[in-house]
């Protein structure tokens, strides 16, 4: 039978970055990955340039039943740490805004960098194995995989969530963590595009590809950023965000001007153009056919000089606070992460390992732990990852 120090079930960011660091240490490491490649959702994020941090990560980034768990393996492998890594290996990186860090050329070269320092520790990799059942031996553990039997003092989940099915996410990690006694937290699509249907979808009709900066709100969050009129709905990294912080059903809505005070603008409007339309200004501030459908519906085609201005405050406050008509998200199909997941108070946070069955250990996208868009949710599978390497 095969003998380890430490199995990691998942070849992605966190299984790799626990590999390394483990490796490292001199333990001897096997990842195991169940679909044909490592890292895959490595390769087709940020677009294939692998957001891989983010200059602001904090605990404040972050969403959690237990929102302090984060914070101590965050503080100990930070951002810096990181990129001090990605230097190492010579790959050029650029800000592309807000302080998302992205590869220059590729994300393959964030990959080619975690299998190299894989290799350089001696890490065992196997992609195409499937885990077929694992029980606890009272030191370690003992797996049946497709590809044999194998003993380990340490096992750590890294699994992944249930976000792009298509990429071989699956809910085997939340299955495992469960057996061992572990609470699974209610899970659901984050990061995701909203979708419209009956009468709100048709009132979108040809909108489609319009994309404009907002403010979008929910009762507890909200993100200024761009927002992005689809043929199902919306989407824009404005509406990722705040995604993870909406659920159908509650209220919703949009500053379509955040740059602005509105009501200040319309009554300065109102003052130096009266014979000009509202329609005609707000079409100076939107794409023009988003402006024309928003006048459409509040019946803006009326000049300056003939609104009072308390009707032209009534007007800002609409366009300040636009209820959006979403009834749902896409779903796990496009969402970029899990929410939910292994109930983080089952964990050491300090080290990740199970406080239910000791030498388990469970991080990254698995845990109830999940960040905002720009890098956050990388900066967490490396923390957590080197979390648990240092000790298992």
């Amino acid at each position: 039978m095969d003998q380890q120090d430490i199995i990691i079930i998942g070849g992605g960011a966190a299984g790799l970055m626990c590999a390394a660091e483990a490796g490292r240490r001199g333990r001897r490491v096997w990842v195991i990955e169940s679909a044909n490649k490592l890292g895959k959702k490595i390769l087709m994020s940020g677009g294939g340039r692998c957001n891989f941090t983010n200059l602001h990560a904090s605990p404040d980034n972050y969403l959690s039943d237990n929102p302090h768990f984060c914070r101590s393996a965050l503080s100990r492998y930070t951002q810096w740490d990181f990129i001090a890594l990605v230097q190492k290996h010579g790959i050029a990186y650029h800000e592309k805004e807000l302080g998302q860090l992205f590869c220059d050329q590729s994300s393959k070269q964030i990959l080619a960098m975690l299998v190299a320092e894989c290799q350089a520790s001696g890490v065992r990799l196997t992609t195409g194995c499937g885990v077929e059942s694992v029980r606890a031996t009272h030191p370690g553990f003992e797996l049946q995989t497709s590809q044999g039997a194998a003993r380990c003092e340490s096992l750590v989940i890294a699994s992944g969530g249930l976000s792009i099915p298509k990429m071989g996410a699956t809910g085997f990690g939340f299955d495992l963590a469960r057996q061992f006694g572990h609470e699974i937290l209610p899970t659901r699509a984050g990061l995701v595009p909203l979708t419209f249907s009956g009468r709100p979808l048709e009132q979108i009709d040809g909108l489609a590809g319009l994309s404009t900066p907002v403010r979008a709100s929910t009762e507890t969050q909200q993100f200024t950023n761009a927002a992005l009129l689809t043929h199902r709905g919306m989407s824009g990294p404005a509406i990722l965000q705040i995604s993870s912080y909406w659920q159908a059903g509650q209220p919703l809505h949009l500053d379509w001007l955040p740059q602005i005070d509105i009501a200040q603008a319309l009554l300065r409007a109102k003052r130096d153009q009266p014979q000009t339309t509202i329609d005609a200004w707000l079409q100076a501030q939107l794409p023009k056919r988003l402006a024309q459908r928003l006048s459409q519906w509040l019946g803006l085609n009326r000049v300056f000089q003939h609104c009072s201005d308390a009707e032209l405050r009534t007007i800002a406050r609409q366009l300040e606070h636009w209820p959006v008509p979403a009834s749902g998200t896409e779903g796990y199909r496009t969402a970029e992460v899990t929410l939910g997941g292994i109930d983080t108070r089952g964990l050491s946070s300090k080290t990740m390992e199970s406080k239910l069955c000791p030498g388990l250990y469970c991080i990254g996208e698995v845990v109830d732990v999940t960040g905002h868009l720009g890098g956050f949710n990388f900066q967490w599978a490396w923390s957590s990852a080197v979390a648990a390497a240092q000790h298992c």
